[in-house]
């Protein structure tokens, strides 16, 4: 028996596994496939320690780093909620509120605080926390994935159960001004599959796609190891489908294993540093990140920094010796330079979806405003992922 699907997702990049997140929440019937036998794509998380050191071709980590199995390497880092991009809202409240939903249970009233989960809406709540508007759409439509403000007016037990399915994977948020998963980024992508899949989402990893069927210039299905799916659309990232995207620049992305904090930074466990781009005569802003053992993601006393940009020259090394400068004693270093890819066109004749590459960014901006025009794209109502904006900002002021 042949199995139909409102969507076929493919890839399991952080892109990919929200949209089908979206979908499943939303009462679609969705199936997601990925060649890789990890979640997360290009933006997964790699461990052990040994895996990254093959992925990139060098010999065997030594003794030094530690155990294998303490480090989970982002192959594209990036934060959630950093300090320099989302205003200063008062972060103490968004703990506060997060603790509350988090250690909500609805067989102990002890953990209502005076508010029955069943009765009080989803607005009380904020109201009860004092909470800005930056902080309830954040909440709301990037964490809890609501499509509209409804769910406000509704009891708040529902939008509290999505947060904490979708927090399983996320750091407590001891005293980080970052939202960070343990265990690294491509946690992330997990959060959201296992979202999908409380919705009845199903999962193949490992699959090869053998080809997208295609009927009147309209995708229906996908052949993959032996089997026919059909489809309504398709969502998938740009390397399942090469022919239908292009190539508008190159990122250059070098994971630096460290030893030591990054200097200057009053030892800080986890950074971010953006160095304008007028201060380095470029067209394009050097970023870098830095998470530690504080995070799950590298031994006791080890810290994984990356640098990045978008290539502007035929040396792309070069371009980000002032970022790796600011990291040195470096340990060791794998350099990666990709394409950035973007779709031809918007999908909507051949129901063929493509989301772009990621960009050299740490931050979720340019993710988020991908995920708005794809869902804008396929469905042709607007996505509301206001909370994760920033207020564009002029580099000179940086």
């Amino acid at each position: 028996r042949m199995q139909e699907f409102d969507f076929i997702v493919l890839g399991t990049g952080l892109k990919e596994c929200i949209l089908s997140g979206i979908m499943s929440v939303s009462g679609k019937k969705v199936l997601h496939i990925d060649r890789n036998s990890y979640y997360g794509g290009e933006s997964a998380s790699i461990s052990p320690l040994e895996e990254i050191y093959k992925k990139f071709q060098i010999s065997e980590p030594p003794i030094s780093m530690g155990r294998g199995k303490d480090w989970n390497v982002d192959l594209i880092p990036k934060f959630l909620l950093a300090n320099d991009l989302m205003g200063m809202f008062d972060r103490r409240r968004f703990r506060k509120l997060l603790q509350f939903m988090l250690n909500l249970d609805e067989r102990d009233p002890r953990t209502y605080h005076d508010m029955d989960p069943q009765k009080t809406t989803m607005r009380e709540v904020f109201h009860h926390f004092d909470v800005g508007t930056e902080v309830i759409e954040f909440t709301g439509h990037a964490m809890a994935l609501h499509c509209s403000d409804d769910y406000l007016d509704q009891p708040c037990i529902q939008t509290i159960q999505r947060i904490k399915l979708y927090s399983e994977s996320l750091a407590r948020y001891n005293n980080s001004p970052y939202l960070y998963p343990l265990y690294g980024m491509g946690e992330l992508p997990q959060g959201f599959a296992r979202l999908s899949a409380e919705y009845g989402g199903t999962y193949l990893l490992n699959r090869q796609v053998d080809n997208i069927v295609m009927e009147n210039g309209k995708a229906v299905g996908v052949k993959s190891g032996g089997e026919f799916f059909r489809c309504k659309h398709l969502i998938c990232d740009p390397s399942y489908v090469p022919d239908r995207v292009k190539k508008v620049g190159r990122v250059i992305r070098v994971i630096c294993l460290l030893n030591h904090p990054i200097k200057n930074t009053n030892d800080a466990s986890s950074c971010q540093i953006i160095i304008p781009q007028t201060q380095v005569n470029r067209k394009s802003d050097i970023y870098i990140c830095m998470v530690s053992h504080t995070h799950s993601v590298a031994s006791e006393g080890m810290y994984v920094a990356s640098v990045s940009t978008t290539v502007e020259t035929s040396n792309p090394e070069k371009e980000v010796q002032p970022g790796l400068a600011l990291l040195e004693p470096i340990m060791q270093k794998f350099v990666s330079i990709s394409n950035f890819m973007v779709p031809l066109d918007d999908g909507r004749r051949s129901q063929i979806f493509v989301s772009r590459s990621y960009d050299a960014t740490t931050h979720f901006e340019a993710e988020c405003n991908d995920i708005k025009d794809m869902y804008r794209r396929i469905t042709g109502t607007e996505l509301c992922f206001c909370g994760v904006q920033r207020q564009s900002y002029d580099n000179n002021n940086e």
